[in-house]
């Protein structure tokens, strides 16, 4: 399939202040004009939030090949239903998590052998790879001081330890050419520098 569009990928540990970005972000393009898709892992067509309902449900306990699983059953949809299209379409795609995800959270911090990973995530997107993905990095100890009152899901519930891992799994995974920016930064600082990059890399002037 021809692909015109654009690919970005907004990624970090919970509470990164990944959907702050986004939002901002397409914002901008829609005042703009810049033609664009705000979407999500999981999630992203009625089918994917489902299967995100129930994965970040706490209520359940998931073992880490069934939770892996069930991500990639969402992306698979997700990637076909929603990304290729967009982007065939030519629009700018902004998409709060996506391969980098899995393989931090239910690689790196699960345990499940990275090959695993790697066949799933390729499985479930045929390759289809972004043109930028961008890192917010905070420590873990910035989760218990950000958005305090909101309930939190099962991912959400899991121990500092995990919290710890994910952040090292970030920090030692992301992709080369990966933008990777200090997630404790003044929200409008953040905004500026990821459209700096965006712009340079991607929009016509």
């Amino acid at each position: 399939m021809k692909r015109s569009g654009v690919f970005l990928v907004l990624e970090g540990p919970d509470k990164s202040g990944k959907s702050t970005q986004a939002r901002l972000l397409v914002e901008r393009l829609k005042k703009m004009s810049i033609p664009f898709l705000h979407t999500r892992e999981p999630g992203g067509t009625s089918f994917a939030e489902e299967i995100r309902r129930i994965l970040l449900d706490p209520k359940h306990q998931v073992e880490p090949l069934a939770e892996l699983l069930l991500y990639e059953a969402a992306r698979a949809q997700h990637t076909e239903e929603t990304l290729r299209p967009a982007l065939k379409a030519g629009k700018l795609v902004v998409c709060e998590r996506y391969i980098l995800s899995t393989e931090v959270y239910q690689g790196y911090a699960r345990g499940i052998d990275k090959a695993v990973v790697g066949r799933a995530n390729e499985l479930a997107t045929g390759g289809l790879k972004p043109d930028l993905t961008v890192v917010f990095d905070i420590p873990d100890g910035e989760f218990d001081t950000r958005d305090v009152k909101r309930r939190h899901d099962r991912l959400e519930n899991e121990p500092a330890a995990f919290r710890r891992r994910v952040r090292q799994g970030y920090r030692k995974l992301a992709p080369k050419g990966a933008l990777v920016l200090d997630g404790r930064k003044p929200v409008e600082e953040l905004h500026e520098t990821l459209f700096g990059a965006v712009a340079r890399r991607f929009l016509k002037r």
